[in-house]
């Protein structure tokens, strides 16, 4: 006689542990920080000097990050290879860099320029290759190459619309020259880690440095040095220096730290949509199906991006 079989015991629900919770949290409060940073930027356009707004932003940012390292009593100070690369970080990251992507946003919808950005991972994996000769798996070439070429629609589609006038090819001239820099300062960043220096730390001097370039800049060039008194440009510049430029950073690097660049990685992927989505609510920017596609083609790039350093 053939026993009855046993009731089958499903296995209970897996459950999400706090530390993940908190992850995701992470990851999604700092794509919310970057994709509305964009928008904030051209708050700071108009009365005072893009250059100047820079210069008090990452002023005002370094100050920030220098006072928390002191009340952390964390490391402040640098070698002097250390110093060196966090100078260059500074100069292509945070004042040559910055002062494109305000110029730009004078011209284009700041959603264009954040997608634009979305072309920095290959010239990453470019610039690491040639400089370094490091090697990339192959899905990262592929979804860098996809990110260019999603940006190449996007941006085609909006030189060609006529509501944007010829000022559009400026715009993203400029927008290609910011995130090309950026790249170039991605460089000096990892050569400083490299060296040994500490992440807050060389951040932080990275900034101040910034900020005396683009004073010196501004000084050269007759800017004059003021501030709009208006609450928008205020409120904007505390949110572009405090969150955009010391939360978001310190948040993308203990969640690189912590879960791996491969879950960081979600930040970039959710940035564009996000930056799109606030500058057609806001700006009354108005985007057409062959923008969309190029957005598309952007997040399929960064989905092959982040299953490469999965797979690596």
């Amino acid at each position: 006689m053939t026993p009855p079989p046993e009731p089958s015991v499903l296995p209970p629900p897996r459950r999400i542990s706090r530390a993940t919770l908190i992850a995701v949290g992470a990851v999604l409060l700092c794509a919310l920080i970057w994709g509305t940073t964009w928008y904030g930027i051209t708050w700071q356009l108009g009365v005072v000097d893009p250059i100047v707004s820079v210069t008090w932003r990452f002023g005002l940012a370094a100050l920030a990050l220098f006072a928390g390292i002191a009340v952390a009593r964390r490391q402040l100070s640098l070698t002097r290879p250390q110093h060196l690369e966090a100078m260059g970080q500074g100069a292509f990251t945070f004042a040559v860099s910055y002062a494109f992507t305000y110029s730009s946003e004078q011209h284009v919808p700041s959603a264009i320029v954040a997608v634009i950005f979305a072309a920095l991972a290959f010239l990453n994996l470019t610039l690491f290759r040639l400089v370094h000769g490091q090697k990339a798996h192959r899905l990262a070439w592929a979804g860098a190459v996809l990110g260019v070429v999603g940006v190449a629609v996007l941006s085609g589609s909006e030189l060609i619309s006529a509501r944007l006038g010829p000022a559009a090819g400026l715009g993203i001239g400029l927008a290609a020259l910011a995130v090309t820099s950026a790249a170039i300062g991605n460089l000096f960043a990892w050569r400083a880690q490299r060296a040994g220096a500490p992440i807050l730390a060389s951040t932080a001097w990275a900034m101040a440095y910034g900020t005396v370039m683009l004073a010196l800049y501004g000084v050269v060039t007759g800017a004059e040095f003021r501030i709009d008194p208006s609450p928008g440009y205020l409120i904007s510049l505390v949110y572009l220096a405090l969150l955009g430029s010391v939360v978001a950073f310190v948040v993308y690097f203990w969640v690189a730290r912590t879960r791996g660049y491969a879950v960081a990685s979600y930040i970039s992927a959710l940035t564009p949509p996000i930056a799109m989505g606030v500058s057609a609510l806001f700006e009354g920017a108005r985007f057409g199906m062959l923008a969309l596609v190029g957005l598309i083609i952007v997040l399929a790039g960064q989905g092959l991006i982040i299953r490469a350093q999965k797979a690596k």
